[in-house]
């Protein structure tokens, strides 16, 4: 079983910044994706960013400029810098692992952003 655990969330004032960790456990199959999603109230869950083992990267316009994920293979952790961040930004966000057809979820982090 994997499990992964986000840390990071919190409030913060429009213009400033946050960093989301989130640290996976478990049988992880050394080449897989990681990535970060967000559902804010009354929406569906929504990409935000996605990193390869190899390091490939992939944002949400609405993030780029903004935003940059990042890992740790040693750890199996993913990180998600998010600067300039306005209220629009405010949602759970979710980090997630997959391989082929498997994929694992945490358990979410808020992320309030005051205007």
């Amino acid at each position: 079983q994997v499990q992964l655990v986000e840390s990071g969330g919190g409030l913060v004032q429009a213009g400033g910044s946050l960093r989301l960790s989130c640290a996976a456990s478990g049988s992880i199959f050394s080449s897989n994706v990681m990535g970060w999603y967000r559902q804010a109230p009354g929406k569906q869950r929504e990409l935000v960013a996605t990193i390869t083992s190899g390091g490939s990267t992939n944002y949400a316009d609405s993030v780029k400029g903004r935003f940059t994920i990042s890992r740790d293979n040693a750890k199996n952790t993913v990180y998600l810098q998010m600067n300039s961040l306005n209220p629009e930004d405010t949602a759970v966000y979710y980090c997630n692992v997959k391989w082929g057809t498997t994929v694992y979820w945490g358990q979410g982090t808020q992320v309030t952003v005051s205007s």
